[in-house]
């Protein structure tokens, strides 16, 4: 059966949407869903995807009730379509079912392909009501991820800058720390903190010896542990890390990953191999061909969000100025409150730089954020 939007619907969806949001980071390569179950115009239980491999979003809810009789006669609002598959876990279309709802609000089809439209079909063959497409642009808007991961096998690509108020990331003598404020950093520990990988080039590795780790803390400065911890890693497209840089002496601890060209000294493989790093071999030392082949390489790791840290050369690799295409998908423009000047100063992309204005790559804003005197800018690729 089908049924057409209610009055409320829009209302509980969004309150689905606000728990399915408290997941990111901890249930990827899974999507973070969120559900609300509502009887009698009252909100019964509320659930959400917590962790990879734990209970679906459907599931969490159900389980919340101090009775499962509770259920019968509510109405499911769901942020994604219910899975019909034993995965990790059961299938949540036939959870609702049992549980006796009539009728089930869904945000978006899942396009997995062990779902796409399995779940709808299941609810309705059993005499559910189902509603499609409340709330879908905000749905697909935090599931852009898991989407792109699904639909075309590669990594969302979060780029990440600190620039001036008037667009340089360094000094003309080449000077960056720090351009923004204790806050802005914190909250880019929370970004690394959440996502599976963090790529970055031989250059960074030479100038800073980063350790490309999350180090988060509380109000109080208590070290706490992150969602999850990405791996790290590095195009080395002519040079290797050295055996004492910071990345290399952790790499037992966190996963070093250095995706070579054919113009690297092999010779040094080996001993990186036995300090822990991982070595990929790609075909090519075109930047912009290593960096396809590495995100493919990272999508067929299960990987759902990866973000960049590094300078300008590797972000005009995710860039061709000549057709205008770009493989990054959401950038966070952390803006200081400082002005270095300097015409040779650099901005955040190297490279040839555009020609035709109509090339531009267009974004949309979908986050400000103000931390003292520092502006954050979140956009996304703008499609179309």
């Amino acid at each position: 059966m089908t049924s057409t939007h209610h009055p409320d619907d829009e209302h509980w969806m969004r309150l689905a949407l606000d728990l399915a949001v408290r997941g990111q980071g901890y249930v990827e390569p899974n999507p973070m869903v969120g559900c609300v179950l509502v009887k009698d115009g009252v909100c019964i239980a509320r659930g959400y995807h917590h962790v990879f491999g734990g209970p679906h979003a459907e599931v969490d809810a159900l389980q919340s009730l101090r009775s499962p009789d509770e259920a019968a006669g509510a109405t499911a609002y769901v942020t994604l379509e219910p899975c019909c598959h034993h995965g990790k876990t059961p299938p949540c279309s036939e959870a609702l079912i049992r549980a006796g709802v009539t009728r089930v609000v869904v945000a978006m089809r899942d396009p997995f392909p062990k779902v796409d439209g399995g779940g709808i079909r299941q609810l309705r063959q059993a005499g559910i009501e189902v509603t499609l497409d409340v709330l879908k642009a905000d749905a697909e808007a935090l599931l852009a991820p898991y989407l792109k991961r699904v639909r075309t096998g590669t990594p969302w690509v979060i780029a990440k800058w600190a620039m001036t108020a008037d667009g340089r990331i360094a000094t003309v003598s080449r000077q960056s720390q720090w351009i923004t404020g204790a806050e802005s950093r914190r909250r880019v520990h929370r970004l690394r903190g959440r996502v599976d990988a963090i790529i970055t080039a031989m250059g960074t590795v030479e100038a800073d010896d980063p350790m490309l780790n999350s180090r988060l803390m509380d109000a109080d400065g208590t070290p706490m542990t992150p969602p999850r911890v990405a791996k790290r890693v590095v195009f080395c497209r002519r040079r290797l890390p050295a055996l004492q840089s910071k990345l290399i002496h952790t790499a037992d601890a966190i996963e070093t990953w250095l995706f070579t060209s054919p113009l690297v000294d092999g010779e040094r493989l080996a001993a990186l191999r036995q300090r822990g790093a991982r070595v990929f071999a790609l075909d090519s030392d075109d930047p912009q061909s290593m960096v396809r082949q590495t995100l493919q390489r990272l999508g067929e790791q299960d990987m759902t969000n990866v973000m960049i840290e590094g300078g300008a050369a590797l972000l005009g690799s995710f860039w061709d100025p000549t057709s205008g295409e770009c493989l990054v998908d959401e950038f966070h423009v952390y803006i200081g409150a400082k002005l270095f000047g300097g015409v040779t100063a650099p901005g955040p992309i190297a490279g040839a730089g555009l020609g035709p204005i109509d090339l531009a790559t267009k974004l949309a804003l979908s986050q400000v954020d103000r931390f003292e005197d520092d502006v954050r800018l979140v956009y996304r690729r703008a499609l179309g």
